[in-house]
């Protein structure tokens, strides 16, 4: 049997090299970086994640569809979705957002003078940050009181753990189910711009 030409192992190679890349990003794992501050200190501008796509249900494209899926989008779960406001743009002006479920189906939740309530309870997480002393006022905006909003079916409400700089769910509503792409579950990469140098105490950590 003649050997096969370099350029067609090659090509073969690189063929299926990507797609088996397509299939991991679309059905398994998906790279993330951070590119603002809503999430600090859990999270730094410059950090590198990746998202589990399966354990939510692995999603069927162009559908709504899930199937096989591990467990639901839990309280304190940081995920990544596709932000709400950018529906009907175009699938290269999609953009990602990345937040803490703080409400899932059928919770109602509230902020008062910057605390959160789930179904009446305080819901206190050690990783929620507070860089501003200041209160807003409740008739200046949503920021330090919200709601109380019920979280419908099949929705979700989501803030960032730097609370007074992040625009969530408190400005812009719930998350629908259908655009969750993953649970944010490990750190595998971290630079920090300012020192143009990695921030290797940061890699290989796990995401709380």
């Amino acid at each position: 049997m003649a050997k096969k030409p370099w350029y067609r192992e090659w090509s073969e190679a690189l063929i299926v090299a990507v797609i088996l890349a397509l299939i991991i990003r679309t059905f398994l794992f998906q790279a993330f970086k951070i590119p603002s501050g809503s999430m600090l200190d859990t999270l730094l501008i410059g950090d590198h994640l990746l998202v589990n796509k399966f354990i939510y249900g692995t999603h069927i494209p162009f559908t709504d569809s899930r199937f096989l899926a591990l467990r639901q989008p839990e309280r304190g779960d940081v995920i990544v979705f596709e932000f709400p406001e950018d529906e009907g743009k175009s699938y290269f002006q999609r953009r990602d957002f990345i937040k803490r479920v703080v409400g899932i189906p059928g919770d109602v939740v509230e902020v008062k003078n910057k605390q959160v309530f789930v179904n009446g309870q305080p819901f206190l997480l050690e990783q929620e940050v507070h860089k501003d002393p200041e209160t807003v006022p409740a008739v200046a905006g949503p920021r330090d009181f919200t709601g109380p909003l019920k979280v419908p079916e099949g929705n979700y409400f989501v803030m960032g753990d730097n609370r007074d700089f992040s625009y969530d769910s408190r400005f812009w509503g719930f998350v629908q189910r259908s655009k969750i792409k993953g649970l944010a579950f490990i750190k595998y990469w971290s630079w920090d711009s300012q020192r143009n140098f990695p921030r290797f105490e940061r890699i290989g950590r796990l995401i709380d």
